[in-house]
């Protein structure tokens, strides 16, 4: 009686650290080996389901000799039998053939050569200002105190220069993001035109750290989750009509 009980526990201990097992691994575009997200993980064997995340990395519980159905909009559904608990790489071929991606922008000239021809422009304010320190290093060697910077703080052209090269630096962060987050692109993301574009861009408009540092996986990721809130919500996002106020006479 003791050694039944004893296997009957053994056998429930075996049986519940099997099911709690997990596989891990991720998914990748066969072509361009390009990590692929939003894929749907299908335990077959167990009906355990799951998606990857962002960098298409997944986990799923599953054990050696269950079936895997990984399905993706665009994508071919792969399947993949568990041989044993290592990471899996699963490659994931393309329904139709895709184009090499041009990144589109509205602008001939980009924000870094705009600002650079401003300096070019307003020299006087890109020379002793570039120093934030008073000490500099003259050109006879050693410490020294800078009489142009030591000017540009006190006087009232420095202030104004000082004002202008602000301005100046906001106006690239807002070209950058311009450049970048511009109607040709977000309207070949997202499908939508005129007045929809309009307010969907009015919305959603990245901040200029979002727009330099995300690279273009995450940039289209992000315009992605936006309108997918947008499409839920278009009643609250959409611009009140302009009202033109009557001509007095």
């Amino acid at each position: 009686m003791k050694w039944g009980l004893f296997f009957c526990f053994l056998f429930l201990t075996v049986r519940c650290f099997s099911q709690d097992k997990t596989v891990a691994g991720i998914v990748f575009d066969k072509e361009s080996k390009d990590r692929i997200a939003t894929v749907s993980i299908h335990n077959i064997t167990t009906g355990a389901s799951a998606y990857d995340n962002l960098k298409g990395e997944f986990k799923i519980v599953a054990k050696p000799g269950d079936t895997l159905v990984f399905s993706r909009l665009e994508y071919f559904p792969d399947t993949v039998k568990i041989r044993s608990g290592a990471e899996l790489a699963v490659y994931m071929k393309r329904s139709a053939i895709q184009l090499k991606e041009v990144t589109v922008r509205d602008s001939a000239i980009s924000p870094e050569q705009r600002l650079e021809l401003m300096k070019r422009d307003y020299p006087q304010i890109y020379g002793s200002l570039a120093y934030n320190d008073f000490l500099t290093s003259p050109s006879s060697g050693g410490a020294g105190l800078s009489i142009d910077a030591l000017w540009n703080a006190l006087s009232r052209s420095g202030r104004n220069a000082e004002k202008l090269r602000g301005t100046i630096e906001r106006d690239y962060e807002q070209n950058s993001i311009d450049y970048r987050f511009n109607r040709t692109y977000v309207g070949k993301i997202t499908g939508l035109k005129d007045e929809k574009l309009t307010a969907f861009m009015f919305r959603y408009r990245p901040g200029y750290y979002t727009t330099k540092t995300a690279n273009e996986y995450e940039f289209v990721a992000m315009i992605r989750a936006n309108l997918r809130r947008f499409l839920r919500n278009q009643r609250s996002y959409n611009l009140p009509t302009l009202v033109t106020p009557p001509v007095v006479n």
